[in-house]
């Protein structure tokens, strides 16, 4: 490619997505490096050699998976051609809120290093898309019935540290405070609504909460009921995470008992939005979700 052809500069990012933290910020930074590195026709391993690392480094870094240091950046820009200084102080820049601490890690003492990843790209994300097969979507839940869920998985916390992780529950619904509030599609197995988390009071007040979120215009709720048979979804939950930038793609994400999976291939990506698309399908209509809902048996 010439270097009349290269792209020049790097997508702008908005305020809200400096404010979400280092996880997208570091993505975003990432995938402008290895644009520009493509464009040059270097490899990995000669992009590895200049900043005195190897190719995984480099790998990692065009992943966002690893913080950046401004000398690297500075000397994979020289080693890329792009001399522009407004290209090269716009990146240099967001390679440094890169890595600024996001307001999560006040709460590493309660955050597993496998979830903080994910944390930061809920936290920077455009759309979340859920499915869920045995509770209320963390986002939506009310404190009480995260305190039910938290003291029940974590059996031997004190009060204090169950305290701890119910606030920090309450603290990532920021995202529907945001100037561009997160849009948030939700699909519920029924049998979220038929177990009864912390007794019925707790379970009638997160079924109120639900009614009240779904009317918010950023925010679809449906209910996949027993009814439909069998689904796409019956691997288990799944979440999707999308950017506003459009070089991002699409993050997949699968929670365990004690850890999480990133499908990365572009294969597996597109096969879990089809799952998704699919759900939204046999659910019922965003239409009738409070109708649903306000039927569930409170006692």
């Amino acid at each position: 490619m010439r270097p009349a052809e290269r792209p020049e500069r790097p997508t702008r990012v908005a305020p809200d997505l400096r404010a979400a933290g280092p996880t997208v910020l570091r993505m975003v930074v990432g995938a402008q490096l290895r644009r520009f590195r493509d464009a040059a026709g270097i490899s990995t391993e000669d992009a590895g050699y200049e900043i005195r690392g190897s190719h995984s480094k480099i790998s990692r870094m065009e992943l966002g998976r690893v913080g950046f240091k401004e000398r690297d950046v500075a000397d994979l820009l020289t080693l890329y051609g792009v001399t522009d200084p407004g290209v090269r102080e716009t990146l240099l820049e967001l390679a440094e809120h890169a890595n600024t601490p996001g307001w999560w890690q006040a709460y590493g003492d309660v955050v597993p290093g496998w979830f903080e990843p994910y944390l930061g790209l809920e936290q920077g994300a455009v759309l979340v898309r859920v499915y869920e097969v045995q509770e209320v979507p963390e986002l939506l839940q009310t404190p009480e019935y995260a305190r039910a869920l938290l003291g029940v998985r974590h059996p031997d916390a004190s009060k204090e540290e169950i305290e701890r992780r119910v606030e920090l529950r309450m603290e990532r619904r920021r995202v529907f405070a945001r100037r561009d509030p997160l849009k948030l599609w939700a699909v519920l197995d029924e049998a979220v609504l038929h177990r009864t988390v912390g007794g019925p009071a707790t379970m009638g007040a997160q079924i109120e909460h639900l009614v009240e979120m779904a009317e918010l215009p950023n925010v679809t709720v449906q209910v996949l009921p027993f009814a439909s048979g069998g689904h796409a979804g019956e691997g288990g939950p799944v979440t999707l995470l999308r950017f506003a930038e459009p070089e991002l793609p699409d993050v997949v994400y699968l929670e365990q008992l004690a850890g999480a999976l990133y499908p990365d291939r572009a294969a597996d990506i597109a096969r879990y939005r089809d799952v998704l698309n699919q759900l939204g399908v046999q659910a019922e209509p965003p239409a009738r979700t409070a109708e649903i809902l306000r039927a569930v048996p409170r006692g």
